[in-house]
């Protein structure tokens, strides 16, 4: 970190003299974040086999981390400005890789974004194009497709203070399909052919005193190596990695906590197909015309054309195999509502998403996403700073795919000056076929760090309790410090999960939780 005085020194240099040249106005803004974290968040205790009982993990219950971020932007106008962002860490203390060990000097420095913003001279037509975060539209807790980075064309018009449009073009993947090091790659195509992803949308906002709603649709094409490529269902992404949920039963692409598929993990690339079309589309409401009430629903669907077939077999009959198809659809629909207090804000809300019929032969009906942030909790959801100690945080549980819940919230009370406190309890159901158990890889999927961005695999016979408190303490105007505790109660079901696995062992399950103090100053 040595290095940062010396850059932001020559950074106001340039800006300097670049200022006096050219009137650009630049500016510098950030966020250092430093977190501190204890948890457990293993739902497996110890398992037990033929050669006795295993601890599940030995994850470190303790872990320290630290975050900057610094963007600069370059305005020429109104109309014309350009921005790029430099993204240090997360650096874990103690972790060479990360750049925190003894002598520091890890490469860690990354850009996270990089656009330039252009107006059409005269009119309300605005561009960005280059690597931006955006998020497709939503209500009631967060995107359940898509909110991220990613190299994006996005142009909005405003046809009067009411009414706009925005077409968005942006490609997630091309270019990192190497059959040589893909343990799924099928032999016969050559690097980088047909693994892009290009995906196409339309929004329309219409905001008005009374109701905001914003209708989209995005179509989409995913080349038949795309979902062969190896580092995108890895945790090399230590900090935002893409939930990419598209594929039927393989949660993250990879194999642990998906189908029991044979003999390869997916085989996929196997079909004369080159393409497959995606289609998602989505209708957020907000209704403003009750004040204090504030009324908050959103419905998605999304749907993936099939990539060929892979064998699955039962995994205590592997001999019984079916042909399973790598087609998903699904929807997706969520709800809150709240009415604003003096001293806080209560709420209600409430998701359901379709899941799986139980025949890995029609595919999956769990709803498929790009990457999704849903924030409805802070443990099981991404609500808040999420700085665990181990690698498999639950936080990064977006999609809400094959679950429903109910939760009541307690937002933003405020008894002391400059403290903010928000309590939540929700109840976690799964929506999946039981019978659907009986092809899973493990016999406690739902606890497998491969399910990292789905979240937990849950039948009907599943169940979660979560619990938040998140505290947020103002000691200056640009300084917090961010309290959170977070526990989870197991209530998935012994006998669905065991019933099929009478001869590989048992498990020890158990809750999970969290504690995490996390401090950000942001200029």
């Amino acid at each position: 970190m040595k290095w940062i005085p010396s850059f932001i020194a020559a950074v106001a240099a340039v800006t300097a003299t670049a200022t006096a040249a050219s009137a650009i106005d630049f500016n510098i803004k950030g966020q250092w974040n430093m977190g501190f974290g204890v948890a457990d968040t293993k739902f497996i205790k110890r398992t037990r086999d033929a050669q006795g009982s295993h601890k599940y993990s030995s994850a470190d219950k303790f872990a320290a981390r630290q975050r900057v971020l610094i963007q600069m932007d370059a305005v020429a106008s109104e109309s014309l400005s350009g921005s790029l962002m430099f993204h240090i860490g997360p650096q874990q203390w103690g972790n060479a890789g990360q750049g925190g060990a003894l002598g520091a000097d890890g490469k860690m420095v990354k850009v996270r974004q990089a656009y330039i913003d252009w107006a059409i001279p005269d009119t309300t037509v605005k561009t960005r194009m280059g690597i931006q975060n955006f998020a497709l539209p939503y209500a009631a807790g967060g995107s359940a497709v898509f909110d991220l980075r990613a190299a994006a064309v996005n142009t909005h018009i405003d046809f009067n203070e009411n009414v706009g449009l925005t077409a968005l073009w942006f490609r997630p993947f091309n270019d990192n399909y190497d059959p040589v090091n893909n343990a799924e790659a099928n032999g016969r195509d050559g690097a980088n052919y047909l693994d892009n992803m290009d995906l196409f949308a339309l929004m329309l906002p219409m905001n008005f005193s009374d109701v905001s709603v914003t209708p989209w649709v995005m179509y989409g094409i995913m080349g038949r190596n795309t979902v062969n490529w190896n580092d995108y269902r890895t945790t090399n992404f230590v900090d935002g990695a893409p939930a990419v949920t598209m594929t039927p039963f393989l949660n993250t692409l990879g194999n642990g906590g998906g189908l029991n598929v044979l003999p390869a993990r997916n085989n996929y690339g196997h079909t004369s197909r080159t393409y497959a079309n995606m289609f998602w589309a989505g209708l957020p409401v907000k209704v403003k015309t009750f004040d204090p009430w504030n009324i908050e629903f959103d419905v998605n669907y999304g749907y993936v054309q099939s990539l060929g077939g892979f064998w699955v077999a039962k995994r205590n009959n592997p001999a019984d195999t079916v042909k399973g198809s790598s087609k998903r659809q699904g929807w997706l629909a969520k709800a809150l509502v709240e009415y604003k207090l003096d001293w806080g804000v209560p709420g209600i809300f409430a998701w359901y998403g379709s899941g799986d019929d139980g025949n890995p032969k029609n595919g999956s009906e769990r709803m498929p996403s790009v990457c999704p942030y849903v924030f409805t909790t802070s443990m099981m959801g991404d609500g808040n700073l999420a700085w665990g100690p181990a690698a498999d945080y639950l936080d990064n549980n977006d999609s809400l795919a094959g679950t429903w819940g109910i939760g009541f919230q307690l937002r933003d009370m405020s008894f002391v000056e400059n403290l903010s406190t928000t309590f939540r309890v929700a109840w976690w159901g799964g929506t999946n076929s039981p019978s659907m158990v009986k092809y899973m890889d493990s016999a406690h999927a739902w606890a497998s760090t491969a399910n990292l961005f789905e979240g937990p695999y849950m039948t009907t016979n599943d169940g979660l309790l979560e619990f938040n408190l998140v505290n947020v303490y103002k000691m200056y105007e640009n300084f917090n410090i961010n309290f959170e505790l977070g526990y989870v109660c197991n209530f998935m079901d012994d006998d669905t999960w065991k019933r099929s696995y009478n001869n590989w062992g048992s498990y020890e399950k158990k809750d999970i939780w969290k504690a995490q103090l996390i401090f950000t100053y942001q200029f």
